[in-house]
């Protein structure tokens, strides 16, 4: 079968399906299954029935580099949530869901940590790892500028910010050889940011 382990064919399968799951106004826990089955169950699908492995999409234990990186840049982007606490577009978003008690705070927060993952392994994971075998930087600017797109809706500031994480998230990924740092310092910066506009 010619289109066999070819990373291009499993970019543009897994990147059609990112309309279908385009959404707006429902509630957090739809979200996160939404975002699961289209960015995490369909492209692992679609990837096996090309032949490749899900070790070869990043899902996998990272190495040393790609924990320390890790550690590195939640402790940069410490200085960064504060300073966001100052937009009040920014105050006024986020947290994503309603609560009305600290355990649903931490439930909830729970559940976007399934989003945040989704999102990792899909544009960090399926679309990044294989096509970065061919050449690294198109692989991360094409995982980039739809990633970036499905933050339009969001304060403006995010935009831009988006574009520029999901370069070095990409970079942290390929150093790391996994998707999860990524998605550890896309999540626990996420609550850290929610915990400050939530509680303070």
């Amino acid at each position: 079968m010619k289109f066999r382990r070819n990373p291009w064919v499993l970019y543009l399968l897994s990147l059609s399906f990112v309309p279908l799951i385009w959404h707006r106004g429902i509630g957090v826990f739809e979200w996160a299954a939404y975002d699961f089955t289209g960015y995490v169950i369909v492209p692992l699908i679609i990837a096996l029935v090309l032949g490749f492995e899900p070790r070869e999409l990043g899902f996998k234990l990272p190495n040393r580099r790609g924990w320390v990186m890790f550690i590195l840049l939640f402790i940069a982007s410490v200085p960064i949530s504060f300073y966001g606490l100052t937009i009040p577009e920014m105050r006024n978003y986020y947290p994503i869901f309603s609560y009305s008690s600290t355990t649903g705070f931490v439930v909830k927060e729970l559940v976007v940590g399934v989003i945040m993952f989704a999102h990792e392994a899909f544009y960090r994971g399926v679309l990044l790892f294989p096509l970065a075998r061919r050449n690294e930087w198109l692989a991360i600017l094409l995982q980039d500028v739809p990633y970036t797109l499905v933050h339009i809706g969001k304060p403006g500031i995010e935009i831009p910010y988006a574009f520029v994480a999901g370069i070095i998230f990409a970079k942290m990924d390929l150093k790391g050889r996994s998707f999860l740092p990524s998605f550890l310092l896309h999540w626990f910066g996420s609550a850290f940011f929610d915990v400050l506009c939530a509680f303070f």
